[in-house]
């Protein structure tokens, strides 16, 4: 069901996170009964939004999200809150590319109050970021997560120009991930400034298929052995080599952190670019994607140390050290992602 505020009573003021506010909202729109006295539980881990998890004894429990003005991170970081839209949009095209099971369906879209809804995933649930960190690490896991990404460009690039008229706007993207993780690190860090202006450069000049803008371990519920992908608001048409960079630093950011587990998530990092380019053949830029990948891969392993949203599960240490092995490897970079993955590794034990 899609709707707009009645009467414009919510567009401005409404606080799905304030339980009252939120029942009130949804009774005004339908999506629970008059009598009904849902469970409200506000989900954490985002910042970028408020999400809110309704289990009602008239709807199958959903998922109600609200995009933010503001992110909830240390800096100051704007952006605009239409991107709940672009999720809407996104939502419903991955349910047609992505494989069955992997994405959640849209319930309800409010375009005045800036909110969502969608099924929840049944319960019981893990957060795959949570389960990785814990030192779980199952290489099925890891294939899932490369043919998903992998069903996702394939299948985009097939319609490329239906999802480059829906997805052209590529505003957020570059306000989610351009400015806070890629310019700001230039700021910030002054041997990589050549190196990131020239890739964001080239990232927007590129322009091949649907890109999911923030494939990453944290926005993967594991639900009976199946991998969900939630968080659709940066999607955007472009180059697919970003979510390749971008999901695999979360691999070999780990492999850094979690020196115990340091093999597994090598050998991890290993299947899962093989994984990725192997669903990927016929495609016709599956070649020159991999050296970008590879420039994608090193900018958001420095992004998350320097940029704007650094990965909380990494010591001082540990980012001064990953900084540096970046540093040494822009002016060079590898071709081959598998060879990005060797050097990476073999860095660690040195820095060690």
């Amino acid at each position: 069901m899609k709707a707009g505020s009645p009467q414009n009573l919510f567009e401005t003021a409404l606080d799905i996170e304030n339980p009252g506010a939120l029942v009130a909202y949804l009774r005004a729109h339908g999506m629970i009964a008059t009598d009904d006295r849902p469970e409200i539980r506000i989900l954490q881990g985002g910042v970028s939004n408020r999400t809110v998890l309704v289990v009602s004894a008239s709807h199958a429990p959903f998922v109600v999200k609200q995009a933010l003005r503001k992110l909830r991170v240390a800096v100051d970081w704007y952006s605009d809150p239409r991107r709940i839209h672009t999720e809407a949009r996104g939502l419903e095209w991955l349910l047609r590319v992505a494989p069955a099971g992997t994405i959640t369906p849209l319930l309800f879209e409010d375009r005045g109050a800036h909110v969502i809804a969608m099924a929840a995933v049944p319960e019981p649930h893990r957060n795959w970021k949570a389960v990785l960190l814990g030192g779980e690490i199952q290489i099925g896991h890891v294939e899932q997560f490369a043919r998903l990404l992998g069903a996702i460009h394939r299948n985009s690039a097939e319609e490329r120009i239906l999802a480059a008229e829906i997805f052209g706007d590529r505003s957020i993207f570059e306000t989610l991930r351009l400015e806070p993780y890629y310019r700001y690190s230039a700021e910030q860090v002054s041997k990589a400034k050549v190196f990131l202006e020239t890739l964001i450069e080239e990232t927007l000049n590129t322009c091949l298929t649907v890109v999911h803008g923030d494939y990453s371990p944290k926005n993967i519920l594991l639900h009976d052995g199946k991998l969900v992908l939630l968080d659709h608001e940066v999607i955007h048409f472009g180059d697919p080599a970003f979510d390749v960079g971008f999901s695999l630093t979360h691999l070999l950011s780990k492999a850094h952190h979690l020196a115990k587990y340091r093999p597994e998530f090598v050998a991890a990092a290993h299947v899962y670019a093989s994984t990725y380019l192997a669903s990927l053949r016929g495609v016709d830029w599956r070649e020159a994607l991999e050296p970008r990948a590879v420039r994608h891969t090193l900018a958001c392993l420095l992004a998350r140390v320097a940029g704007r949203s650094p990965l909380e599960y990494l010591s001082l240490e540990e980012r001064s050290r990953q900084q540096r092995m970046v540093i040494n490897l822009i002016s060079h970079p590898p071709q081959m992602l598998e060879d990005l993955i060797d050097v990476f590794s073999e860095g660690l034990i040195a820095g060690h």
